[in-house]
């Protein structure tokens, strides 16, 4: 397995300076994040300027970017190019959100279904969020997604099964689907705590993946929360270091 940052991270800043953050605190690798909602994160823009950016990156960081992930779903032209990009810099995996609850099942099969021919062509693995309010939250509706869609995988969010009333619900089921791995630490209330505070059973979880010989990225994914930049960065590094000491 392999430790990444995600850029959201650092969701305020341009996605240059966010590398460099993440490349500060001594990560090796990185997760682009995407969001139509946010300036200067749009998966148009940054198809435009791909090539500025990947170039900036390389001369101010060691690091290599692994994955995309896309905080909302986008046309199919601009999921084309984002593809063409992913291959050519050798960036095989691309996470996409779930449909919101409420969303007709077949419906979410033929959107996905539809991303997955798109990125096939060029050898892109594809997998959705675990995320709270999206069809996803349950895990035998995610599982069932994965089994009646060829070639669609999982991006594991435990936070998102622990932040539960009345408690944590059991995912064990999703793990022979996992294409990719977000990582905070939550509690049954908070999504996001201090590392050590929380509720995610890292052990565990690095276990069952070794025992589906899960051999990709786990992908540091903090969102700025309550926390200042100070804090942040101190959560990032005691991150690194406790995951480093799993693996």
């Amino acid at each position: 397995m392999f430790l990444a940052a995600s850029t959201r991270c650092f969701a305020e800043l341009p996605l240059i300076d966010a590398c460099r953050q993440i490349n500060d605190l001594e990560y090796d690798m990185v997760e682009i994040h995407l969001d139509e909602n946010i300036p200067g994160l749009e998966v148009v823009n940054f198809t435009q300027s791909t090539d500025q950016f990947l170039l900036q990156m390389r001369e101010s960081t060691r690091l290599t970017p692994v994955s995309f992930d896309l905080a909302t779903h986008v046309p199919e032209d601009v999921f084309t190019k984002l593809c063409k990009i992913a291959k050519l810099n050798k960036m095989m995996q691309i996470t996409l959100p779930s449909s919101p609850l409420g969303t007709p099942y077949n419906e979410e099969v033929d959107r996905l279904k539809m991303y997955i021919l798109v990125a096939s062509r060029d050898g892109i693995r594809i997998s959705i969020r675990t995320t709270t309010g999206c069809l996803t939250e349950d895990p035998r509706t995610a599982v069932e997604l994965c089994q009646n869609i060829k070639g669609l995988g999982l991006t594991l969010d435990p936070s998102h099964y622990t932040t539960r009333s009345p408690g944590p619900m059991d995912f064990d089921i999703v793990y022979p689907y996992v294409y990719h791995v977000h990582l905070r630490d939550s509690s049954a209330t908070e999504l996001q705590v201090p590392v050590g505070l929380g509720e995610v059973d890292y052990n565990k979880i690095i276990a069952s993946l070794r025992k589906e010989e899960y051999n990709r990225v786990l992908s540091i994914d903090l969102s700025k929360g309550k926390m200042n930049d100070a804090e942040r960065g101190l959560e990032m590094r005691k991150m690194r270091m406790l995951i480093d000491s799993l693996l």
